[in-house]
């Protein structure tokens, strides 16, 4: 009797491993492949039932969460100051697929569907709780978001900071931007005419200005060329270089003047310092012919022009965050290496690209990958994964970074005081890229960082479509960022 007993006992546990395993399987290895079923009509029930991670700023600033709500679909995904942060997280809507922002970068996290936390689904299945997502802690500054989003207003334009030694983005705004929560709702009619509305156009609020929209970067190119000079080793701060009041571009009969007569020289010579002080178009259009295509492109590239940078996320997480490649034209006759040179012609650049520009400046020549998120965390509070800087590239040396740094507090100092802060040296390059038909608007840029002596922050401010020089349009701008970044 014993005998069968044991044998009935060993049968049923049996069946309970059996029954066990595959559930586990179902409800969790192939949960994904069976969610994303074309053949499975709960699907979209599924996502939006889901109990979707926070995404958090640095201090713990809630950016984004779900709302437990009484209908079927049970949670409603919030966003905390939505137009404020749309840039970085995105939005998670009920008939629009998450494609950009923390919200398609870290979708299967937040989801609580990717691989990683495969015992956190086995154990809510075990012990019939709900399973929750991950919480994305991200490197934003909530107070320096919010000086550079009201800075910028209602222009058309956007802001960004990068901490110089690691690559953390601090800040990223873009304007006009959108409210999330318009598209989160439950409302299918009202989520569709509220996306409608916003993608609509060239001009798009959905659009991130920071990192998917390029603009000629003007005037701020100029460090970029300058960088390209100094490592051939023959030019120096103080070295002599063509300029005068107006170049002829090779080859035509175009005409480029100066915005400034101190960016003339003197007998038609000027200092390099000088020339990046008082941002001299004649200079820097014939020093790019003179060092040639190759090594001002070689520049660019070592400085992330030609690529598309990837900001967060990978495949196994969701859709990859990335910034759309900036560009320098390859093989230019010299006539368009002279406009390529100044920032003008064929050469375009996102505000992520030019601020990273001025972080390698301000690194030593060292340029990091930017980062938005510093790590993930299951439910329970375990930390999954935590973000270590890593180098991009070593574009140049210390001593060029020395030089240029130099270089780029005289443009404060003695060309555009205004930016000056008490105490604090600044470094910057102010740009004026002229666009529209017949040259009739401008893009106004700075890039800099501070203190220049110890760099801590990097800021690029871009704005479109105005009607004054970068300095007065961007620069102020720049100056509240670093006031506000350096005082806390």
């Amino acid at each position: 009797m014993n005998k069968y007993l044991r044998q009935l006992f060993t049968a049923v546990v049996a069946l309970f491993v059996i029954l066990g395993l595959s559930s586990t399987i179902i409800m969790a290895v192939r949960a994904n492949a069976l969610n994303n079923d074309p053949r499975n009509a709960r699907s979209l029930y599924h996502q939006l039932g889901a109990y979707r991670g926070a995404i958090l700023a640095s201090d713990g600033t809630v950016m984004a969460k779900s709302e437990p709500v009484n209908d079927a679909f049970k949670y409603l995904r919030t966003y905390s100051n939505g137009p404020l942060y749309a840039p970085v997280t995105g939005f998670f809507s009920i008939n629009q697929t998450a494609d950009r922002g923390l919200e398609a970068s870290r979708s299967m996290l937040l989801n609580g569907e990717a691989d990683s936390l495969i015992w956190q689904r086995a154990k809510a299945m075990l012990t019939g709780t709900t399973n929750q997502g991950a919480s994305i802690e991200t490197s934003i500054d909530p107070k320096l978001q919010q000086v550079a989003y009201d800075q910028l207003g209602t222009r058309d334009g956007a802001a960004v900071a990068i901490e110089v030694n690691t690559g953390r983005i601090l800040a990223m705004v873009s304007t006009p931007s959108y409210d999330p929560n318009k598209l989160a709702t439950h409302d299918t009619k009202a989520a569709s005419q509220a996306y409608n509305e916003l993608s609509a156009g060239q001009n798009s609020p959905l659009i991130n200005r920071a990192t998917s929209q390029l603009y000629p970067p003007g005037s701020t190119f100029k460090t970029i060329v300058a960088s390209a000079a100094l490592e051939t080793g023959d030019y120096q701060t103080d070295t002599k270089i063509p300029a005068g009041a107006s170049y002829t571009l090779p080859g035509t009969a175009t005409q480029l003047p100066n915005a400034e007569a101190q960016a003339d020289g003197v007998n038609g010579q000027i200092s390099l310092q000088e020339a990046v002080a008082w941002s001299s178009n004649t200079a820097f259009a014939q020093l790019g012919v003179k060092l040639g295509a190759s090594k001002v492109s070689d520049m660019a590239t070592k400085l992330g022009f030609g690529s598309t940078i990837t900001i967060d996320g990978t495949e196994s997480t969701g859709t990859p965050m990335t910034a759309t490649a900036s560009t320098f034209p390859s093989d230019p006759t010299d006539d368009k290496l002279a406009l390529a040179s100044i920032g003008q012609g064929d050469t375009t650049a996102t505000p992520l690209q030019m601020a990273m520009v001025a972080q390698a400046i301000a690194n030593n020549g060292k340029l990091m990958q930017p980062t938005l998120v510093d790590r993930v965390r299951a439910a329970d509070l375990t930390v999954l994964s935590q973000t270590k800087p890593q180098t991009m590239a070593n574009a140049f040396s210390k001593d060029s970074a020395d030089k240029l740094t130099t270089m780029m507090e005289s443009v404060v100092s003695e060309a555009n005081p205004q930016l000056a802060i008490d105490g604090i040296k600044v470094a910057a390059k102010t740009g004026t890229a002229q666009i529209g038909t017949d040259n009739s608007a401008i893009d106004g840029w700075v890039i800099g960082f501070a203190p220049a002596d110890d760099p801590q922050i990097a800021v690029a401010v871009l704005v479109h479509n105005t009607d004054v020089y970068g300095s007065l349009a961007a620069g102020p701008f720049m100056r509240a960022m670093m006031q506000e970044a350096l005082q806390q």
